[in-house]
Parts: C-alpha cells; structure tokens; sequence
C-alpha cells in the first residue's frame, strides 16, 4: 500500500496525471467459510474488514483516487461483461476439472506443484509453491482455454524484458510458460462456492475468485460503463511475489482473450519478515502498524517501510530497525543537517542562493567540487532508481550525499564563519552547499514522506510551485521572488527524540 502510494506520488512529482486504485478482493471459499465460522453474513464480514483496511490506508496517509471492493454492484456489472466476452470469443467450455486445490490460496495445483508433508493437523498434500494445505477436487466447472495463449505470452515478455520486475520474478514466470500452460478451471459449482458472482446465465455455477478480483483494474476505469477506458492498462500493477502467477499469467492471457491491452509493468515486491520468519498470528511473530505509526510517526514509519522493504528479497521488520533508521538518518542526517545551517546565528541569506548556484557550477573551490558534483548528479540516478520501483536503493545515494554534506559543513566550520570580522562569503556558500542539499533531498523525499518533507522545504520558504522533479536541479530552487526568501529555524522539532 505505502509502495503503491510512494510511486503514485513519483508520478505526481513528474507531472503526471495519476490514478491509484487500492481495496479489498471480497469473494471465494475463503472468505465464505471464515464468515461461516465467525458466524456472520459474508457481506458483513467483508465490510468489517474492507473498513479496517480503508481506515489503515488514511492513517498511512496514502492518496489512492479510487477504493474498490469486489462486491461493488458496478464490480459486478465489469465482470459479466468481460465474462461474456470471453464467452464471445470462444474462448470459454465447460469441462471436468480435477487438481489440488488451495482454499487459502484460492488456486489449483498440478501433481508436480505439491508434495506430502506434516503439520499440526497431521499427514497431508501441501502446495509447494505457497506452503498452503490443498483438497483433490474434481468436479465440472467452466474452463478458459488458456493453453492457446503460451507462445503470446512467451513472446510479450521476451520483447519486453522490463515488463515483469523484478528479473527473479520475470524469470519465474518465463520458467512457468515454458513448462507449457493447461486450460484455467474458472468457475464453481454454487453448492460449493455462493460467495462471488454466478455465472451469466448459469446460477449453478460462481466465477473464479480470481478471476473476478483481476477485473478490477478494468472496473475502476469505468469498464462496466464503456469500453472508452482513460488510464486502463496501468502503468504499473504492483503485487506481492506470492501472486505473480495470477497477475502475470493469468490476466495477461485473459486480457488477450478479450482483445484489451496489457500491463505496462508488472511489480513484483518481496515480503516482510520478522526474526527471519515469516509473519503469522500462530507464533505470534506480527507488527501492528498502528501502534508504530504512533511511536514513531507515520512519515517515519513509511520511510522504513519504503526504505528497507525488499523488491526481489524479503525485508525485515523490527521496532528497533525502525528506531536505528530514525536516529541515523532522519535525525542524524537531514534534520541536524537542515537544523545546524538554519540556525539563526548563522544567518543563511537564501536570497543570495541563487547566484551562488549559478557561479558554483562554474567554478567551485577543490574543497567543494566533490559535493557539488555529487548534487549535480544525485536527482538523475535517483530518478532512474524510483523509475524501477527500487525507492530503497534510490534513498540510500539521498542519504549518502546527506552524509557528504554533514562532512562538508563539519569540516568548513561555519560556526567560525560567522565569528569573523567582515563575515566572509564564504559563509554563505557553506551554507549554501549544506541547504541545497536538504532541499534536493526534500524534493525526492516528497513521495516516501510527504508531510514531513513538505515541513522541511517550508523551512526553507521553497513554494509550492517550486517543489517538482524538474525543480530538483543543483541551484534551481532559489531563484528571485517577489519578495525576500525567509527561512525559519525549529527543524529539530520534526523528528522528536525516540528511545
């Protein structure tokens, strides 16, 4: 969710007119059986959950355009629609189906694709893939002939290599299709499964959980209403890794059927962990995000979150990890940069930042070529980073050259500056270097933490105008108003003291 946010925000920062859907997949097995045991209507159970997960989204400050849920009446119409195109195209039969199914995780698998283990209920059949406990099944359902569309799908991905992201999970999916696809069980029987939308034309009969909830992507951008379709395919799908069969294989292959677009990009993010083990209620090993977010702040908690989080590997979480990243980089590094070269005492004339800019690129003292050509690069590489999805990567050069700032004014001494008589220029090029780069970071900052960044360049009366990637340039962001520039000190106050 904060992933999702942080690139919508990127996009935003570029100039971009954005669209962020987010909510909750409502329909199949397993939801109808844990309201049955919880002893409640589906919808209800549905609703109390989809409600904690929007109330979370607010609190997390994440700025989706859209929240959608799968028992929407508009979801509902979308999926009958391209139901019955599929139907249109010949491209749906019914049949007998038999395999392992998951209820967990909603999937069937191949004899290849378990194996027989213990657990604590005793002997039985796993999904090696997910680990999750599957049932043989055989029954007839509704099948979608997927095995026609191998070679497209094979073809779409090598022509293009950056289409499913990470390369581990592109690879993945390549050794799935190379395996050779089988025709996608994609309903059923409604004695069994009543949660979802039945079948169009055959109430015996529930499409396939999955299915419906890929639709959604369809159902945002007016689907059920037109085929006119403004922001569909989106420029990035991001998904956990356990689901990139269903995102990268099976939706792709349905959207060919239909003769709709494919995604742009497919972003695969690895999981959290926690004591190098994977989260769960049973051993007790989970995070509450809300209590975090009142210890450490939320734009605290989403740079962790973004910062340490893993692409192609699994982040570890911690509430000590948190407190390191705290401590070190927002205190240690942009705030006692920002607020050592804020003080009043220094008195930092950003009114004169601009011309120094303009001189610095021309001609800098050796003691300074090595920040300022760092400065000079950073929005660049950083910028290719965050195109990628690898915003942890791309923050750690932020506060690398926050790093090499707090050196430069450690070791430039403005503090002495300041003492002598006249007050060198100097001064303020020291200062000039040291709040350039607090700028510059803020700017990238905006998407991962965008009201504790926005605080940071108000201190620095950097407008709200002046806040876009293309205003992350070394030196661009102090030109003339009309009116003099006035920082304001209190930055400490930013990042409170944790322990």
């Amino acid at each position: 969710m904060v992933l999702s946010d942080t690139i919508k925000r990127f996009a935003d920062l570029n100039g971009k007119t954005t669209k962020l859907s987010s909510g909750t997949d409502e329909h199949g097995l397993k939801i109808q059986e844990a309201a049955d045991a919880a002893n409640e209507a589906p919808i209800d159970f549905c609703t109390k959950f989809s409600n904690k997960f929007r109330s979370l989204a607010i609190v997390a400050n994440t700025s989706a355009t859209d929240f959608i849920r799968t028992t929407d009446a508009e979801h509902h119409k979308a999926v009958c629609k391209f139901w019955q195109r599929l139907v249109d195209g010949g491209f749906i039969y019914k049949g007998e189906h038999s395999g392992w199914y998951a209820v967990s995780d909603e999937a069937y698998y191949t004899s290849t694709q378990v194996e027989e283990r213990v657990d604590d209920k005793g002997r039985g059949m796993f999904a090696i893939e997910s680990g999750k406990r599957v049932e043989w099944v055989s029954e007839v359902n509704y099948k979608f002939r997927m095995s026609a569309f191998g070679e497209r799908l094979l073809k779409w991905i090598e022509d293009n290599p950056s289409v499913i992201y990470p390369a581990v999970r592109r690879n993945e999916v390549l050794g799935w299709l190379r395996m050779g696809l089988e025709d996608l069980s994609v309903s059923r029987p409604r004695n069994r499964q009543q949660w979802g939308v039945p079948v169009p034309g055959d109430p015996d009969h529930t499409i396939y959980v999955w299915v419906d909830a890929l639709i959604n992507y369809l159902t945002v951008d007016g689907f059920a209403k037109s085929d006119a379709l403004p922001f569909f395919p989106p420029n990035v799908q991001v998904v956990g890794k356990d689901i990139v069969r269903f995102h990268a294989v099976y939706w792709p292959a349905l959207l060919m059927a239909a003769n709709l677009p494919l995604p742009r990009r497919i972003l695969a993010h690895a999981h959290w962990t926690m004591g190098a083990q994977k989260m769960s209620k049973s051993i007790g090993n989970v995070a509450d995000p809300i209590m975090d977010i009142e210890r450490f702040g939320v734009d605290a908690l989403r740079y962790f979150i973004v910062r340490n989080g893993g692409i192609a590997d699994d982040g570890d979480y911690s509430a000590d990890e948190v407190l390191v990243r705290y401590k070190k980089d927002l205190v240690g590094q942009l705030a006692n940069l920002a607020a050592r070269c804020l003080s009043e005492r220094l008195g930092a004339d950003l009114n004169v930042f601009s011309r120094i800019g303009r001189e610095q690129l021309d001609h800098a003292e050796p003691g300074d070529i090595a920040l300022r050509d760092m400065l000079v690069a950073l929005p660049g590489r950083v910028h290719v980073l965050f195109e990628q999805g690898e915003f942890g990567r791309g923050l750690s050069l932020v506060f690398d050259a926050l790093a090499v700032a707090n050196k430069h004014v450690t070791e430039n001494e403005p503090w002495l500056l300041v003492k002598q008589t006249p007050v060198p220029e100097r001064l303020q090029v020291v200062l000039f270097y040291s709040l350039e780069a607090v700028r510059l970071a803020s700017i990238m900052l905006l998407p991962v933490m965008p009201a504790k960044a926005a605080r940071l360049l108000n201190h620095l009366d950097v407008t709200d105008n002046e806040r876009l990637w293309t205003d992350a340039r070394f030196g661009a962001g102090w030109q003339l108003l009309n009116r003099p520039r006035q920082s304001t000190p209190g930055v400490a106050q930013l990042f409170p003291k944790l322990e």
